[in-house]
């Protein structure tokens, strides 16, 4: 292997060069604490930045790594400790372009298994990316060795080893990973779908921010509905939301929407200090709303949606441009079908039409004459006959009182369990509405994706690219994800992009749902590394239930 020093006298010979000559850096380089790998160079100062590894025995005490979630957390802590050494040592820009710029895969309030740090049996793996200087486009070789040779081992001092990081910090960074994970598995055995601590904080500085506000009051359970729970490293007491269905009402801005925003990112473990490292959900709930103008493709609408004018099949519907009514069918009949076991709903987000439909709509606009079948009356159905549970934000309608197992009335931030008090209001003043759901919710839809719809090329190439949370570039298509929630991270994106590319494989008439089980399967057995032929740094793990959403998306997608 070359070392650091002809990485060096490579850099001094082609100091001034034309931009491609940085191409002869390529390879393996052994400096004195680490591997520095060179895997790709950029075409030109402007283009995507160069992609590096660095390599190193993994030093960590066995504590630190015992078990997956603590080893998740350790990768988590350590990619952060690299990002902040970045803004510490590196200078950042000097010439052209993405000159002199050093990049890791950010990580935010979530701990999320990322491919920026991988521990690679006794080995650690460090991701990143750099922006090789130049002026014009002629190399600059001397900022480009300050940047590899001084920059970069000052920054790996600094962030890598064990002697250099604060052991409590590190510590309770990986207890509360581990916590948090071991709450979330213990859901299902207490009969509950969701878990608020006590004293989290729940509301966000502002839409833009998802850190804690500041004086934001700390939650506090209804003590009818306080469960205290065991974890490995502590006790914890807080509120549990059981299984069935779940209101959520209150007067506006008093905390309805906050609270189920809280459980809807429960799917993900938090960050020390961030207010919610102790509230988690079912790890396959999912926030259902309206999308208008969407696109679906043969999606079983039917338990919601039925008798539409011409005489339209809404056993395999079809459109370029949903409603808001029959984009929120689509969403919950697709949802269930990629393995759904909670809905989260918000009415504000919501088709009012999809959620209520009153006793003097009836009257004026019999069922006969009406093609859809509110939420309100397939919402019991799912859960008995499916075991789906549903949350419901509503502030609007009492009509939920008569299908809800639990009311909570939100209280300037306080939840109150005000179950027997909705049941007593819903006995004194009726509807006298006709249910509208018939006998049984109805089927699921069974689609098989045909894997030559999925095509992203674009020119000679195939292209995918992720922009933020809001959408995918895939070959001419553009895939609209902003509705999509519950996606957090830039980096979710990049991964769900390339696992369209693999999922096609596995697309030979098997069912939707099988293809995502088989895709998630591979990346479990593997790792995320499966996705591409590539050493991939900006990578973050994903669920299927957000991969059959960006399939469902493609405007170009075409079942059977």
């Amino acid at each position: 292997m070359k070392t650091q020093e002809d990485l060096r006298h490579l850099l001094r010979r082609i100091d001034g060069k034309g931009y491609k000559a940085y191409k002869d850096i390529q390879g393996q380089y052994a400096f004195d604490d680490f591997e520095l790998h060179v895997d790709y160079v950029q075409g030109d100062p402007f283009a995507s930045p160069s992609r590096l590894r660095l390599r190193l025995p993994n030093r960590f005490p066995e504590w630190a790594r015992q078990n997956r979630s603590r080893e998740v957390a350790l990768r988590d802590f350590l990619a952060r400790q690299f990002a902040r050494a970045i803004r510490r040592f590196a200078k950042g820009q000097r010439g052209s372009g993405k000159s002199g710029a050093v990049f890791i895969d950010q990580p935010g309030q979530e701990i999320l298994e990322r491919t920026a740090v991988v521990l690679d049996g006794n080995e650690l793996e460090v991701r990143f990316q750099a922006g090789l200087p130049a002026f014009g486009r002629r190399i600059a070789g001397q900022q480009a060795a300050a940047i590899l040779l001084d920059e970069l081992p000052a920054i790996a001092g600094h962030s890598l080893f064990p002697e250099v990081i604060d052991e409590e910090n590190l510590r309770t960074h990986l207890l509360i990973n581990e916590d948090a994970d071991a709450l979330r598995g213990r859901l299902e055995e207490l009969g509950l779908v969701a878990f608020i601590a006590n004293g989290a904080l729940l509301p966000r500085a502002s839409g833009v921010d998802p850190r804690p506000m500041e004086g934001g009051l700390p939650f506090r359970s209804p003590e009818n509905m306080e469960v205290e729970i065991q974890l490995p490293n502590r006790k914890i007491t807080g509120m549990g939301i059981p299984r069935g269905i779940t209101l959520i009402t209150g007067g506006g801005y008093h905390g309805k929407s906050t609270l189920l925003r809280a459980v809807e990112l429960g799917i993900y473990n938090h960050i020390p200090g961030d207010g919610r490292e102790f509230v988690v959900a079912d790890p396959q709930a999912v926030k259902i709303r309206a999308e208008d103008g969407r696109f679906v493709e043969k999606v079983n609408i039917s338990p919601f949606i039925n008798n539409l004018p011409h005489a339209t099949d809404t056993l395999r519907f079809s459109t370029q441009n949903a409603s808001g009514s029959t984009s929120q069918a689509a969403n919950v009949m697709e949802a269930l079908e990629a393995g759904a076991r909670v809905l989260l709903i918000d009415e504000d987000t919501s088709a009012t039409n999809f959620m209520i439909r009153d006793r003097r709509m009836q009257q004026l606009v019999p069922k006969e004459r009406e093609p859809i079948t509110p939420f309100v009356d397939k919402a019991r159905q799912m859960y008995e006959e499916l075991s789906v549970s549903s949350i419901i934000v509503v502030g609007g309608s009492g009509l939920y009182f008569d299908i809800a197992d639990k009311v909570l009335c939100m209280v300037e931030y306080e939840p109150r369990d005000l179950t027997e008090r909705a049941r007593e209001i819903a006995r004194a003043y009726p509807q006298e509405r006709e249910a509208e759901g018939g006998e049984s919710f109805g089927a699921l839809p069974q689609r098989a994706p045909i894997a030559r719809s999925l095509d992203a090329q674009k020119g000679r190439r195939e292209k995918v690219r992720a922009f933020a949370t809001r959408s995918l570039q895939f070959g001419t298509e553009e895939i609209a994800l902003s509705a999509v929630e519950q996606l957090v991270d830039n980096s979710q994106l990049n991964a769900i992009g390339d696992a369209l590319l693999y999922a096609r494989k596995y697309m030979d008439g098997r069912p939707l749902a099988e293809v995502l089980g088989q895709v998630l399967s591979d990346i479990e057995a593997g790792s995320m590394d499966v996705l591409s032929h590539r050493k991939e740094g900006h990578y973050a793990v994903f669920r299927k239930l957000e991969l059959a959403a960006a399939i469902n998306r493609l405007r170009s997608l075409r079942m059977e």
